[in-house]
């Protein structure tokens, strides 16, 4: 008869199931409340003419892409240097493109694409200068590539993706666009200009005006391709390009970095401002209601098949709203999954946070004096804010302290020993001589 003999530890499992939840509650926090947030505004860098915009590549340089109104594209480095030369100028001093013949217009947007490490490709939103007065202030969605041998400069060839698009008014030209995660590329227009949509371009569904539009720009030869799942494609009545309808003049839209969810800043006409979250198909209203009124707020309205935003908010808060994005940066962890927007006349920064599902709480968290015309991420996910008055971006931050955990009790892992095994003698046998068997050896290790 042979014995085998093993050393090692019996551990509790019930105290080990103990250790574990406590080692949960210690390193887990609930998340904080934006009542808990001290916003601040960190100066980054200034020296801009009336920006709009910041935004990031995401080709792993951590570079940041100031957009000026008037036509040029400037680079902030991963120091936050502002480079000298322009990585892009469609304004008159550059390639003359841009109109700016209404405060509305001009260079509006700008999205890379999401291979642009690979490709060079990005994508810009403005509104011609044309001395034909029919195509002057019209919507360009252009496509443009970096140079091959200099990152911070582009090439100066354009290739028109979608448009001239019509705009009969100076105003509300809408001009943000962004690569959402389904890789397709979004593009904001407002409802065409004058008061009260006189053209009601917002509910027409054969206008691209007052929409949110998606494109897939991945389709070769051809300058964009339809998505096969866009809710008016093919043979059902409606722009094909259309994502979601109902739009006054959306000022700024965004992609939760975590769930896709999309976000927009939309611009009220008299009365109300609001944050719409948008699925595609939907119709956000404009002009049968402003915000969740009826408008005129005078006048009865059928709301069936509307879908309200998730908040709004009057005149006595500010008049004009920005919209912002999800914060998902890891800095400041109490702002961490906030909406994070504000109003472009007050100067005031709010976070919107979901207490439960469809249910939105706004918090005020900083009624600042800036023209703000934009917010931005960088490719970690920290939001910035852009002055569109002072031609400053800035960073921003929490200045209240961290939590403070609070001390856990000291657990003890009770560790039965195991008993040395007593070998019985054995008798006397002989026996002739064989060759020994091969031990076997159990190694234990715990992760």
């Amino acid at each position: 008869m042979k014995h085998s003999q093993s050393t090692g530890l019996i551990i509790s499992m019930k105290n080990l199931f103990s250790l574990f939840l406590l080692l949960i509650s210690f390193f887990s926090l609930a998340p904080a409340s934006a009542q808990d947030i001290s916003l601040g505004l960190q100066f980054v860098a200034g020296g801009f003419s009336i920006p709009l915009l910041v935004t990031h590549a995401g080709d792993g340089s951590d570079r940041l892409f100031v957009v000026q109104q008037r036509g040029r594209i400037r680079i902030l480095d991963a120091n936050r240097n502002l480079l000298g030369t322009d990585f892009l100028n469609l304004g008159s001093t550059g390639l003359d493109r841009v109109s700016r013949s209404g405060s509305e217009r001009g260079l509006l947007g700008l999205a890379f694409h999401p291979n642009y490490a690979q490709n060079g490709r990005f994508f810009v939103n403005y509104t011609l200068r044309s001395t034909n007065p029919n195509l002057d202030g019209d919507t360009i969605i252009a496509e443009y590539q970096v140079s091959p041998s200099d990152p911070n400069v582009a090439l100066p060839t354009e290739k028109i993706i979608l448009g001239p698009i019509d705009q009969p008014e100076s105003n509300h030209n809408g001009g943000h666009l962004a690569f959402g995660p389904d890789g397709y590329l979004y593009i904001a227009l407002g409802d065409g200009g004058g008061g009260g949509d006189p053209y009601n371009n917002g509910q027409n569904k054969n206008s691209l005006l007052g929409k949110l539009l998606r494109i897939d720009v991945d389709s070769p030869p051809q300058a964009y391709a339809i998505p096969p799942d866009n809710p008016f494609a093919g043979a059902i009545p409606g722009a094909d390009e259309i994502y979601a309808y109902g739009l006054r003049n959306p000022w700024r839209f965004c992609f939760d970095r975590l769930d896709g969810r999309l976000f927009c800043g939309d611009v009220g006409q008299d009365t109300y401002e609001e944050i719409d979250l948008i699925q595609k198909g939907d119709n956000l209203g404009w002009r049968i209601m402003e915000g969740m009124h009826c408008f005129p707020d005078y006048v009865a309205c059928a709301t069936a098949g509307l879908v309200y935003p998730i908040n709004e908010y009057g005149r006595d808060l500010g008049i004009s709203v920005t919209g912002g994005y999800v914060y998902r940066g890891s800095s400041y962890p109490s702002m961490y999954g906030k909406y994070l927007f504000g109003d472009f006349e007050s100067g005031r920064i709010w976070a919107l946070e979901e207490t439960s599902p469809g249910t939105w709480d706004r918090t005020e968290l900083l009624d600042s004096n800036y023209l703000i015309s934009s917010f931005g991420e960088d490719e970690a996910g920290e939001v910035y804010l852009v002055g569109y008055g002072n031609g400053v971006v800035y960073q921003l931050i929490d200045n209240a302290p961290l939590p403070t955990r609070t001390p856990t009790p000291t657990v003890t892992v009770t560790r039965t020993p195991v008993p040395t095994p007593t070998e019985t003698p054995l008798p006397t046998v002989t026996a002739t001589p064989t060759s020994p068997p091969s031990s076997g050896v159990s190694n234990w290790k715990v992760y």
